[in-house]
This record gives structure tokens, sequence and C-alpha cells, in this order.
């Protein structure tokens, strides 16, 4: 059996919040379309509905007017501590098409009012995880979760 950590990319750092709050912003769509796509990209929408199967979909929008719609799916959802959600199936368990990753983002409580905010991309191959590296995962999901904190302190 494979180690999934070989196809796996990850960020983790202590967020300035309560777990409550962090949830809160990945939970909220009107709040997630405000720090989801690291500038300059931009989200338009997103569906999101918090119960295993519940659809998880976002329209982010390039600079060069490119449209990115991702259409995914929750596979485990702990309010204030846990999302599991992935592109493999859409909403009713549909599969998604080729499947590319799925998100695993935990929210641990990291006292005086902070939490440790982990999120990591679990790649079916290696060329996936090669594929979203050179995307600009470390820069774009670091420049996101920046965006997420900024948007935290101003809640």
């Amino acid at each position: 059996m494979q180690d999934i950590a070989e196809h796996e990319l990850s960020l983790s750092r202590i967020i300035n919040a309560p777990p409550e709050k962090v949830f809160q912003v990945w939970a909220d769509p009107e709040l997630l379309i405000q720090w989801w796509a690291p500038l300059p990209y931009k989200t338009s929408q997103a569906v999101i509905d918090l119960r295993p199967g519940g659809a998880f979909n976002t329209t982010m929008h390039a600079p060069t007017g490119e449209t990115h719609e991702n259409f995914g799916v929750f596979l485990d959802v702990v309010p204030n501590r846990l999302l599991v959600f992935t592109d493999a199936f859409r909403e009713g368990w549909i599969p998604g098409g080729r499947p590319f990753m799925t998100g695993y983002v935990t929210f641990e409580d990291a006292g005086n009012g902070a939490t440790k905010y982990v999120a990591r991309a679990l790649h079916w191959t290696d060329e996936d995880k090669q594929t979203h590296k050179e995307m600009g995962f470390d820069e774009g999901w670091n420049a996101a979760a920046d965006q997420m904190e900024s948007l935290l302190q101003r809640l």
C-alpha cells in the first residue's frame, strides 16, 4: 500500500482567531468568496452544502479573463474541527470526471484564541501533485490563507 503523504501538498500555520471563526469563513459562501482565490484571481460564487455528499462548488476568475469552475462534494464535516472535500464527485455522488485532489482541512484550538490551521491537498498520483505544485500551490494557498486571516481580523 502506498503512502498518501508522497502525493500530498500542505500548509500549516497558527491563525489568530478561534476555530469557530476560522471554520465560519470556510462554511459561509459570502465569506469564502472574499478570500478563496489568491489575488489577482477572484471568486464570484460559492455553493456550500455542509454535509457528506453536499456540494462544494466555486467559480474563480483569472486576471486574464478565464473562468475556472470547480465542482465537488464534502466527504466529511465536523463543525469547527474538520472539512474534507473532493472533486472526484459532484453533488448526488455523480462522478466528477477525472479526479484531481481531495482537500483535508483541520481547525485545532491552539490556545489564546488562536487556531492551528492545516490545509492538505491529497492527490491520486505524483503527476497530479507535481501539476498542482507547478500551478503555484505554495504561493496560492499561502496567499489565500493570508487573505483569510485578514478577513478574520475584520470580523
